[in-house]
């Protein structure tokens, strides 16, 4: 029986419109921007400090400097877990220990954030991917972003940098469809991609009550 959703999205999919969707009609509980709340909290980092490094790499640059500048400051007197500077490689890392936790309680949505790669081996968690024409998303993006910037441009440059997320902190393609039991398109309509989502939720558990395994893949 499914007792948690991951939901991954291209970005202007409205794959986080149809997350809470869903989640209100399951009763569910949604962990989206919340997520990032619950990773800063647990970081004891600010909000905005994780959603700047919300599905994000580091530079490389970063990365090969990262040890060495922890080092200086241990040695200029700083506790070990406070030289420890705050950056998506950090944010990953708590983004694990919350999903994992948010898996083992059951009864929630989880939107990006790798949740997909986390809860891979979890029985109960449905994975879904949800994608949209190129048009529509534009539409959608365009909601969204000030009127100042290249639509299409911050289109490709999401999805490349989630893809990047995927890649680097799980060494996985983001839309490998191994990862998913499930990847709709939006452009069937939000209410039938709810409708469809839920459906298959219900169904393992009347199929888990008459004592069969739902197939992993869809």
């Amino acid at each position: 029986m499914f007792r948690v959703l991951t939901i991954a999205r291209e970005y202007g999919s409205g794959g986080g419109a149809i997350a809470e969707r869903i989640a209100k009609q399951l009763g569910w509980e949604l962990l989206d921007r919340k997520l990032i709340e619950a990773i800063a909290q647990t970081a004891d980092v600010d909000t905005e400090m994780a959603r700047r490094y919300d599905e994000r790499v580091d530079s490389w640059f970063h990365r090969i400097n990262r040890g060495g500048l922890e080092n200086v400051a241990i040695e200029a007197g700083a506790p070990p877990e406070e030289a420890m500077f705050f950056d998506a490689e950090r944010m990953a890392a708590f983004a694990k220990r919350v999903i994992s936790d948010a898996g083992a309680r059951g009864q929630c949505v989880i939107v990006g954030r790798g949740g997909q790669c986390v809860l891979q081996n979890h029985p109960e968690t449905l994975h879904v991917f949800v994608y949209a024409p190129w048009s529509d998303r534009v539409v959608r993006a365009a909601r969204r972003v000030a009127s100042q910037r290249d639509i299409e441009d911050v289109i490709r440059l999401t999805d490349q940098a989630r893809a990047r997320h995927i890649r680097r902190y799980f060494g996985r393609d983001w839309k490998d469809p191994q990862l998913y039991h499930l990847m709709i398109g939006s452009h069937l309509g939000d209410e039938e991609v709810v409708r469809t989502i839920i459906q298959v939720i219900e169904r393992s558990g009347a199929t888990s009550a008459a004592g069969s395994v739902l197939p992993a893949t869809a």
